[in-house]
């Protein structure tokens, strides 16, 4: 397997960086596109690092917000045959809330009737490859952690905690053992490695790669999740966008050379 960074909120060598990801893997003879970031960015630099969008065989698009999705449109533009796949409880109803103001933040309005007949729903989990799986959330309360972090789903114009529903992790069977996907992991970073284990229950973890919504949380929170890691013997972490700069460093500082930062341009191998 080899995934390259296309979208991440840092970028090297005169790439285009902005908040939002977007990951090209490639693993056997299938290539995948993981989100798209928040503009048609993703595929510039795509071009500059001579990953080729037009033989993408599979899109994922990994939760509804609009840093992940809204570079959907420019790459139906550019690949004419691959699906997208999304959950099936993914619609055009994701807000931030702040106190008493509340801003739209999911996919761009449209995209998703405009696009329809490119748009594949999941719903729960689905194979789209050998040794390739899409993993949905089924833990239950994770709309504390919607209310905590200020997530919302407007829904019969009330608007209730996000659970995460809209979530789905990439899992990719490789050759170092299995390389988890999560680009924002709003369940919780631990919630999505559990859920992983229980559906690979003979499966080592080899990585983790993704942002972890840690920008948030507490000190003690990220060495909590660190000291899991190590204690699950995962050997890599690949963390970027909305883990923070601060959570980063903790990480680094607990689970040292595991722990690398996202950035476009970076290659990824297992």
């Amino acid at each position: 397997m080899k995934a390259t960074v296309l979208i991440d909120n840092i970028a090297k060598d005169k790439l285009k960086s902005e908040w939002g990801l977007s990951l090209y893997i490639h693993h056997g003879d299938k290539r995948i596109l993981l989100d798209t970031g928040a503009s048609d960015s993703f595929s510039l630099n795509a071009e500059k690092l001579g990953v080729p969008l037009k033989k993408v065989d599979y899109g994922v698009l990994s939760h509804a917000h609009y840093d992940h999705a809204d570079g959907m449109e420019k790459f139906f533009a550019v690949n004419s045959k691959a699906k997208f796949y999304l959950s099936s409880n993914c619609k055009e109803n994701c807000y931030g809330k702040r106190w008493i103001f509340s801003k739209y933040i999911g996919i761009k309005k449209g995209v998703m009737e405009n696009y329809k007949d490119r748009i594949e729903y999941i719903k729960g989990d689905k194979v789209l490859a050998e040794g390739i799986r899409l993993i949905s959330h089924k833990s239950k309360g994770l709309e504390e952690k919607g209310k905590k972090d200020g997530l919302y789903i407007k829904e019969n114009r009330k608007i209730r905690p996000d659970n995460f529903s809209h979530e789905q992790s990439l899992v990719i069977d490789s050759d170092k053992g299995l390389v988890i996907f999560n680009s924002c992991c709003h369940g919780g970073a631990d919630t999505v490695i559990t859920e992983v284990q229980k559906s690979f229950p003979n499966k080592k973890i080899y990585a983790l790669v993704g942002g972890f919504h840690l920008y948030k949380s507490s000190d003690e929170e990220v060495r909590t999740l660190a000291q899991r890691i190590k204690k699950l013997g995962i050997e890599k972490i690949y963390t970027g966008h909305c883990t923070g700069k601060k959570a980063f460093e903790i990480l680094k500082g607990e689970l040292g050379e595991k722990a690398e930062q996202l950035h476009v341009g970076l290659v990824i191998e297992a």
